[in-house]
């Protein structure tokens, strides 16, 4: 499977990018919104990880831009900025087109978990 990880943070997307390289996954790796569009553009991804809050394009904006672009591809948002409102970015996120959320901070095990949830729809 071919992952597009999208977080602004080098620590969290280099520990997602081993954990799914280490799980047999592709992975593409960008650090904002941006980035992410422009490697998702005329690739096949089957998954794509977004961060909520980031520089450039925040994650909600990516996400509709995404599903604009490929109603297909699965979308997981991840989020843990600002721990008042994490749970009503993540509920926007879903209402954006996001497959299933997930708050920061999370086991890596669960968010596996997730990832084979979302695969399986």
């Amino acid at each position: 499977m071919r992952v597009l990880i999208i977080d602004d943070d080098n620590l969290v997307r280099a520990t997602l990018a081993r954990t799914l390289l280490q799980a047999g996954h592709e992975v593409i790796e960008a650090a904002n919104g941006n980035e992410g569009l422009l490697k998702f553009d005329g690739r096949t991804i089957d998954l794509v990880i977004t961060d909520i809050l980031m520089p450039e394009k925040e994650g909600l904006e990516t996400i509709r831009e995404l599903r604009r672009s490929n109603a297909e591809v699965k979308i997981i948002a991840i989020s843990g900025g600002d721990r008042v409102n994490n749970l009503s970015y993540l509920s926007m996120a879903a209402a954006f087109g996001a497959d299933d959320t997930l708050a920061k901070p999370y086991r890596l095990a669960d968010l596996l978990a997730k990832i084979d949830a979302v695969m399986k729809v």
